[in-house]
């Protein structure tokens, strides 16, 4: 599991106040406020239960030199945090592995899907008509990654800018599948957790997910070309 990260925020924010709805009138209102947010984004991105009030509290304790817990205790605390955040994580791992297996072996006999040996799935919806790369090459490509539910984590098209990536440098089912395309062509990728991010996940994927990718396949840069 990704370590929890939250002492460098915490240690900036002694300006935040556990109190009622304020008007942010001032600029270290505003200060704060951002700072409460960054803090609170922080912990939910990292998917950690905590108490608002009592997380505000401390904030505006530290901030007047007071401690209402011993620096064991508070260790003790974190450390409880940890094991109860490392099992949230398996029982997500274990129940996403579950569903993303249910749903692959579905969509396998969905129209048009192919299952290579590995388990990745995929559907040609334009057969291009360009080389295909290998895997020293870099190429240029315009996509759209979601999990199975529809739900969006990453995208070129709302860049507005194609990604430019080594075909070897991704994650073992991108690598496979741009392989399997020619310049011009567009897929739709089903790619198992095995051959994605796994039970580790990331940042807006969780563990064990299955990621769904529309890829469009632009150009291909040969390594020895990007060099110069």
């Amino acid at each position: 599991m990704n370590r929890i990260i939250i002492g460098g925020l915490v240690i900036t924010a002694f300006a935040f106040t556990a109190c009622t709805k304020k008007k942010l009138d001032t600029d270290i209102k505003k200060a704060s406020y951002a700072i409460g947010q960054q803090i609170g984004g922080n912990l939910k991105q990292q998917n950690i239960d905590f108490d608002a009030d009592a997380l505000a509290q401390a904030l505006k304790d530290a901030s007047q030199g007071k401690n209402e817990m011993s620096k064991e205790d508070m260790q003790a605390a974190m450390m409880k945090l940890q094991e109860m955040a490392m099992k949230k994580q398996q029982e997500a791992a274990d129940a996403n592995a579950k569903k993303g297996k249910e749903f692959l072996e579905k969509n396998k006999s969905e129209a048009n899907v192919k299952t290579t040996a590995s388990g990745l799935q995929y559907i040609v919806e334009k057969e291009g008509t360009g080389a295909s790369p290998s895997k020293d090459d870099t190429v240029k490509v315009h996509y759209k990654g979601t999990l199975t539910n529809g739900e969006q984590f990453d995208s070129s098209y709302d860049r507005g800018q194609p990604a430019e990536f080594p075909v070897g440098g991704v994650i073992p089912g991108w690598t496979e599948a741009l392989q399997l395309m020619k310049v011009g062509g567009k897929a739709k990728l089903f790619i198992p957790p095995e051959l994605a991010y796994g039970p580790s996940g990331r940042p807006g994927i969780p563990p064990n997910s299955v990621l769904v990718f529309e890829v469009e396949l632009i150009d291909i840069v040969k390594a020895a070309k990007a060099k110069k």
